[in-house]
């Protein structure tokens, strides 16, 4: 199961436009080459492994919670709590695929959906429910949402600092691929002649 090629597209240019460091023209040591760079990142792993068996735990005791408190609140924060729950769930477990997928894999287009489900959804969520006191917070409540909130934090930081490294290894990989066509095929006149010929040359082409 993969994300359907329009999305997997949109979220590539999304990466490419937002992680890409436009500073890096290249590996930063002579013979190093990102084929041989493992960009997974073991912390947004250990996280998303643990992310795993809190969320059930989670869940769990967020329903309870919302059992217990039901009749006491208003009919709006009943539909609220109710829809927060239901979208929460089907967002999670989408989330967590995308993690897997993009970060063992090294997917780019996983592991950016996962990272935006996470910073525009999921944590505005969590944080909302941690923040609203209209909705009458239990002390275990306000635990868990803690535990889940510190979670979403870390990954955040963490899958961003992995999207960077996996598209400027992208980038890199993409740059030694057209220097080594080069090498394979030259052009013997232009690299003959010096900088400010060539300089000429790039000018006149784009001219015509």
């Amino acid at each position: 199961m993969s994300l359907p090629q329009p999305l997997r597209r949109r979220l590539s240019s999304f990466s490419r436009t937002v992680f890409t460091d436009s500073r890096r023209t290249g590996p930063r040591y002579p013979g190093d080459r990102p084929d041989s760079e493992m960009l997974s990142s073991l912390p947004l792993q250990m996280s998303l492994y643990f992310n795993v068996y809190f969320f059930p735990f989670w869940w769990l005791s967020t329903v309870v919670m919302l059992q217990l408190k039901y009749s006491f609140l208003s009919d709006y924060y009943k539909f609220i709590l109710v829809t927060i729950m239901i979208l929460t769930s089907l967002i999670e477990v989408i989330r967590l695929y995308l993690g897997y997928m993009g970060n063992l894999q090294e997917k780019v287009p996983e592991l950016a959906g996962f990272w935006l489900l996470t910073l525009l959804l999921q944590l505005p969520i969590i944080l909302f429910l941690l923040f609203n006191e209209g909705l009458k917070i239990q002390p275990l409540e306000r635990a868990v949402h803690i535990i889940f909130a510190l979670f979403l934090t870390f990954q955040v930081i963490a899958a961003f600092v992995t999207l960077k490294r996996m598209v400027n290894k992208l980038a890199t990989h993409f740059r030694l691929n057209e220097f080594d066509q080069l090498e394979e095929h030259p052009m013997p006149y232009f690299y003959s002649l010096d900088k400010e010929e060539r300089a000429v040359s790039i000018a006149g082409r784009g001219t015509d």
